[in-house]
């Protein structure tokens, strides 16, 4: 160990690579690690709202991500398992984009900020030390360790036990399951579709190339009971609600992009520090409902930014830096999580989805009312 950095990043999905970014920019020696290879599909709603693009250019990384080929979405339309409906537009564009491509330029956008990329690292092990911490990797039968001055996590939600931001799950019954994959064939308005039935959801959001991604969460049982492959999952759960077996049935689904996620644990509290900065699904695990977490992982990397600069400069002691940031995280999250758990249940109660579209169209401004409740507001700096 002849170099300590002055920050390491463990995680390089979206809040990672977007800290890490606005970290080098200020100058700052900054190493960005993740355990899997890039570029890969992941299970997301691949859902940018309107709501980040303030997020984006407080990173600066807008104008990276709008050169991307987004497609423009204006309108959210909620089917349940019975075919009733409700539509309710968003309070500006949103843009719909894939992980696949969202990755790769946020990735490219921290290395050209100067950070260091390493992909295909596993972190086994964080220590405090004096100068920093210590970080454990491993890569195949390589091990090592390596120093920096401040650690960020922003590993996602699936760490594994005896590392920071790791809470034991109470029960794996009450799990879900994630599963996306890419479709070609399907003709798409500016709009998200969400078909609601039995244990579970699925969203159609169209994204660049003129493909439509998938993505659902499924209640465990609903996933094992549906199929043993991830398109054979998809086509079993898309039998429950009638609307969407007929919008998937020509539809051809573009190998390679599929991908699962398990377990998945709804509801939890956020948890912004333990012993270090959580970021994005390491800090709580977004309700479907809930905006979306795309957004919500950037704003946590924005939040965290500043503070992070300003512990390296010696500006702000470790405790200050704990204090605003979980202040931040809760101020922030707090409501948006509470009403996106409530219309989750609304949503996914069979007795009461067949009287909401009457209840949006009695009273379409309570509507857009409680949706944008789920919502962050604006980022401001």
């Amino acid at each position: 160990m002849t170099r300590i950095l002055d920050a390491a990043v463990l995680g390089a999905g979206i809040a990672g690579s977007s800290i890490a970014k606005a970290l080098a920019d200020k100058g700052w020696d900054t190493l960005l690690l993740d355990r899997q290879s890039f570029p890969r599909h992941k299970v997301c709603g691949e859902f940018l709202s309107p709501e980040s693009q303030s997020t984006l250019h407080a990173l600066g990384i807008a104008d990276s991500i709008a050169g991307l080929g987004h497609c423009e979405v204006e309108r959210v339309r909620i089917i349940f398992e019975k075919g009733s409906e409700m539509e309710l537009p968003l309070p500006g564009h949103a843009w719909g984009l894939s992980r696949y491509t969202l990755d790769s330029a946020l990735h490219l956008a921290a290395v050209d900020a100067g950070a260091k990329l390493q992909t295909g690292v596993t972190v086994t092990d964080v220590q405090k030390a004096n100068r920093g911490y210590l970080i454990h990797t491993k890569r195949g039968s390589d091990i090592s360790v390596m120093e920096a001055r401040t650690v960020i996590a922003a590993w996602g939600a699936s760490q594994r036990s005896g590392l920071p931001g790791y809470r034991r799950p109470a029960s794996i019954k009450s799990s879900y399951i994630g599963v996306k994959s890419h479709f070609r064939g399907i003709a798409m308005e500016p709009v998200i579709e969400l078909y609601f039935f039995r244990g579970g959801y699925l969203g159609l959001c169209p994204i660049e190339g003129g493909l439509v991604n998938a993505s659902a969460l499924l209640a465990r049982e609903a996933a094992v009971d549906a199929g043993k492959t991830i398109l054979a999952i998809i086509s079993g759960v898309a039998k429950r609600n009638a609307r969407l077996h007929e919008r998937l049935r020509f539809a051809e689904p573009v190998l390679g992009t599929q991908a699962a996620v398990a377990p998945v644990f709804l509801n939890r509290k956020p948890l912004a520090w333990d012993g270090l900065p959580l970021l994005g699904d390491a800090a709580t695990m977004i309700p479907p409902l809930c905006g979306d977490g795309m957004s919500m992982a950037l704003r946590s990397a924005a939040l965290c930014a500043p503070l992070a600069d300003r512990f390296l400069r010696e500006e702000l002691s470790l405790a200050g830096w704990q204090q605003s940031f979980t202040g931040s995280i809760n101020r922030e999250f707090k409501r948006p999580l509470q009403w996106g758990s409530l219309l989750q249940w609304l949503f996914g109660s069979p007795m009461l989805s067949n009287w909401l579209p009457n209840a949006a169209r009695l009273a379409p401004s309570l509507a857009q009312e409680l949706v944008h409740a789920t919502r962050l507001k604006p980022f401001s700096s």
